[in-house]
């Protein structure tokens, strides 16, 4: 059997499966999310260790752990995980969502200059990105910032807690921005801009290698063994792409879920001159290119659940299914946007309402809206000559038909669902397997596991429509914040 931990931001996610993929097994741990101030949020790792801990004591209630034969991980990108030198967590981690680095990201962006930091790493300073936050302790917790021994991410916290193995790899790393991403090393200009050391940062992998095996104290609180092979895993966004197949050259996934992410593999690393869009390493060895949206399905679901003040969804999708939004905008920018705009301080907006516009028809707006949103990240991705014709969707957004087809519509793909929902942690489990020399490599193991299960194919005449309204919709942007 091989186990898949999904470090999210509200829960902690194990799956077990057998060699074929088949997941057999499955539980979940939520925990909080601590908002401290307006922007802030924070979570405390060690509840992701004890997630950990009774989420596989969960599983080893009906499963023999002990006959897991490799773990992996994914994990919530860019958050800031401290130690000092007894391995105590220093301060609550600062997640990726958190937004009260606008200064350090200015900083980092006009003062060393967006030009510099892409040589450096390949990317510019976004606000959810960890080298702004260690800027961030270092002017606000300077004595804390004097304690740091380890700094780590989310998902290398918890494979430290099971191995005792201090790791990370290259396609988790690459949202630090303080990674070489083309070079695959620490990059040593940004660590003289953050004032840390390379001895303070984890030994890098790529996410498909062994780090260790289960220590024997986590094996005996849990029922694994000490010969379970622990394979490193990566970021979220990378192993979730592993879980929809997303590993060839030009292939395309998008996640619905809520931020909204437009990922295309691609064997080289490619630099994006203006740096609107991530060039990361990708957890198959390669690299990819990268667009991430703020609110995608989240915008959804606040206009549903804030807004409308109902939980039945199916209502919704059917009074919107008879609306057509004409002359109708709204911009998805509720907790301001990454890609392509880059603009902690944009925000959302429902533009030329009249008294003929119906409830649906703001419903059917959000939706198009977030889909406008993800052609802005896919116009980018064409922009460096990377022209993918179908994409593989995942996330809640994808469990609705008619979302479906208005995305393919929009961005004139083929769209296409997949035989599973696993997603990330169908990835890591998948590293696993190719850590554990199951599979040659990460795109045979696909090959065989992820299947392709309904095709949404565009209509040409209605992309035509949609391309006039888009284009509306950009200026619309750039009208307020430029």
């Amino acid at each position: 059997m091989f186990l898949g931990v999904d470090v999210g931001t509200s829960s902690l996610k194990v799956v077990l499966s057998d060699l074929k993929g088949k997941i057999i097994g499955t539980e979940s741990v939520s925990y909080k999310i601590s908002l401290p101030k307006e922007g802030w949020t924070e979570q405390n790792p060690d509840d992701w260790y004890r997630a950990e801990i009774k989420a596989i004591q969960k599983l080893g209630k009906k499963f023999d752990l002990s006959k897991i034969e490799g773990v992996s991980f994914c994990g919530q990108m860019h958050g800031l995980v401290l130690l000092d030198k007894n391995d105590k967590v220093i301060r609550p981690a600062i997640l990726w969502n958190d937004n009260r680095t606008i200064d350090e990201c200015k900083y980092l962006n006009e003062k060393i200059g967006k030009q510099k930091l892409i040589s450096y790493t390949g990317n510019i300073a976004f606000t959810g990105f960890t080298a702004p936050k260690i800027l961030w302790v270092k002017k606000h917790e300077p004595k804390l910032f004097s304690k740091i021994q380890k700094i780590m991410l989310p998902k290398d916290y918890t494979a430290y807690k099971m191995t005792n193995v201090f790791a990370s790899d290259f396609s988790d790393s690459s949202g630090t921005l303080y990674l070489d991403v083309q070079n695959k090393r620490w990059s040593d200009e940004m660590l003289h801009i953050l004032n840390i050391k390379e001895s303070q940062l984890p030994k890098l992998y790529e996410s498909y290698e062994v780090i260790g095996n289960v220590s024997s104290s986590f094996a005996k609180l849990t029922g694994m063994s000490i010969k379970t092979k622990v394979i490193i895993g990566g970021g979220d966004q990378a192993v979730g792409a592993v879980g929809t197949g997303t590993v060839e050259n030009n292939q395309l996934s998008i996640s619905l879920g809520t931020s909204g992410v437009v990922f295309a593999s691609n064997k080289t690393f490619n630099e994006i001159p203006t740096g609107s869009m991530h060039s990361f390493c990708h957890a198959n060895g390669q690299y990819h290119i990268m667009g991430v949206m703020l609110s995608a399905a989240g915008a959804f679901d606040w206009w549903v659940k804030e807004i409308l003040k109902t939980n039945n969804f199916d209502n919704v999708f059917e009074e919107l299914n008879k609306s057509k939004a004409e002359n109708l905008y709204f911009l998805p920018y509720l907790t301001g946007e990454r890609s392509p705009i880059n603009n902690p301080n944009a925000r959302g907006e429902f533009h030329k309402i009249s008294l003929s516009h119906t409830r649906g028809d703001m419903s059917l707006a959000v939706i198009e809206g977030v889909n406008f949103g993800l052609l802005d990240c896919l116009n980018s991705i064409k922009a460096i000559g990377i022209n993918p014709k179908e994409a593989r969707a995942i996330g809640g957004g994808a469990k609705s038909k008619l979302w479906l087809q208005k995305l393919a519509d929009i961005l004139n793909i083929n769209i296409h669902t997949i035989n599973t929902a696993e997603g990330g942690a169908l990835g890591a489990v998948i590293l696993a397997m190719v850590g554990c020399k199951k599979y040659k490599d990460v795109k045979s193991a696909c090959k065989t596991i992820i299947h392709d299960s309904q095709t949404f194919k565009p209509d040409s005449t209605k992309h035509k429509n949609y391309l006039i309204k888009f284009n509306y919709w950009k200026k619309l942007y750039l009208s307020l914040y430029r």
